[in-house]
């Protein structure tokens, strides 16, 4: 691989310099703390700021790389798809009438893949750290569902038109919280819980496993939490992807409990669908909510993401082949093309008509090829692996990933900076595990 001759020639004639620095030889515990740093102010600090920490975690990485002997680049199957997505992209970006905007979108993808690759290049060296980052991601998910409790009982004034209320009664209107993510906006938080609710969730079968009960039990309040305030979001799609979530779990987790507890794992997944029912039966706000997903056309949110659809696809149509170049920005100003009248969209709210229209055909395919193939392995892993850690590891990441990825058919909020770096250290977790080259440290 022409990165692993660089690097090797980069360490062979920086060997002094590393022999001689305690900040080379130790740069792991820096890129641990920004790794952790960019999971945490993802839940209150804007897209720029963000990304500036995913920056440092690259650059640190990058001098890793070069400075560190023996440090290489390896790729698992499924990770040969996304850099075929990446160089997709690069030339999608080239061939784009707007290659200004769409440079802009091409270096936030540049990031995240960039972000991607270097916790990878981490955890290979640090597996133990991987509790950490998933521990991250439940304690930001915790946080940010104590918020979203606690605004669900000051009832927020929506910032704008959140939900359509002209066939509602005002007792029968959601209150949807948002927390603080930003931009406010609750069909964002709802998406992040999801994406970070199998965390806090696996960290329940994570402290059962190690025997720390006083702390599973504390793991399966903030569980409950989470899923209060995941129906209070009012998110539609969060609702359905917090039902992939839930059958997920429960059919991988039948691996361990279905044979010696029969009884009592049926009677556990009765109750959660029974309260599942009994909220969505007697609580009227919700009630009406989640059959607005089935309205159709009577709903004017459904009726605008229609409309977005057919646009959405006459665009496909017309740049099948390298589409309009990536950037929810050169989205906007092409879609003004197409868009009927005062029905203007930032995106195409399905992120896999999305990332056809920005980069065509053969993107989408490869970012399919790299979700089917990482699937597949990650199950297999499942299955047939006795470590039940790394089960838990790998069957919390891959359901999240699942969660966006279903709540993706009918939003594009995946493309956030809060849910990209989310999104990629579930991926990192599971490349690191499956990796057979994966050293113990």
């Amino acid at each position: 691989m022409m990165f692993n001759k660089i690097f090797k020639f980069s360490q062979g004639k920086l060997s002094y310099l590393y022999e001689n620095s305690l900040f080379l030889q130790n740069i792991d515990k820096f890129i641990l703390p920004f790794i952790l740093l960019t999971l945490g102010v993802s839940t209150f600090m804007m897209s720029d700021a963000i990304g500036f920490f995913g920056l440092i975690v690259m650059f640190l990485t990058l001098v890793k790389m070069l400075t560190k002997p023996d440090s290489r680049a390896e790729f698992n199957h499924f990770e040969v798809w996304l850099v075929a997505y990446f160089m997709i992209v690069v030339v999608s970006l080239f061939g784009s009438t707007l290659f200004a905007l769409s440079l802009k979108g091409f270096f936030k993808t540049f990031v995240y893949v960039g972000f991607y690759f270097s916790v990878v290049v981490y955890l290979k060296d640090n597996r133990k750290a991987i509790p950490w980052l998933l521990g991250a991601i439940a304690i930001c998910t915790a946080g940010e569902s104590i918020v979203g409790f606690l605004q669900s009982f000051v009832h927020p004034e929506a910032i704008s038109t959140w939900q359509d209320t002209s066939r509602l009664n005002p007792e029968d209107v959601l209150s949807r919280v948002y927390g603080t993510l930003k931009p406010l906006n609750p069909n964002l938080f709802g998406g992040y819980l999801v994406c970070g609710f199998p965390a806090v969730l696996g960290s329940v079968l994570y402290f059962v496993n190690r025997k720390h009960f006083k702390f599973a039990i504390g793991a399966l309040i903030f569980t409950l939490l989470s899923v209060y305030t995941i129906f209070q979001t009012g998110c539609r799609g969060a609702y359905l992807a917090l039902m992939l979530i839930f059958g997920c779990a429960f059919l991988l987790s039948a691996k361990f409990f279905w044979k010696t507890y029969k009884k009592i794992y049926l009677s556990v997944i009765g109750g959660i669908v029974g309260l599942f029912l009994f909220a969505i039966t007697f609580v009227g706000a919700l009630r009406h909510r989640f059959l607005s997903i089935f309205a159709m056309r009577n709903d004017s949110s459904n009726s605008f993401r229609f409309n977005v659809y057919h646009s959405a696809v006459e665009m496909f149509k017309d740049n099948w082949l390298l589409g309009i170049g990536v950037g929810n920005k050169n989205f906007r100003e092409i879609y003004g093309l197409y868009m009927k009248t005062g029905f203007d969209a930032l995106s195409a709210y399905n992120i896999y008509l999305e990332t056809a229209v920005e980069s065509g055909i053969f993107a989408l395919i490869a970012f399919l090829g790299f979700l089917i193939t990482m699937s597949i392995n990650a199950v297999k892993f499942v299955l047939n692996s006795t470590d039940k850690e790394q089960i838990i590891y790998i069957a919390v990441s891959i359901i999240a990933i699942w969660a966006v990825m279903f709540h993706g058919l009918v939003d594009t909020i995946y493309f956030r900076p809060q849910l990209q770096f989310m999104f990629w250290t579930y991926v990192a977790v599971i490349s690191t595990l499956l990796s057979s080259k994966t050293r113990e440290v």
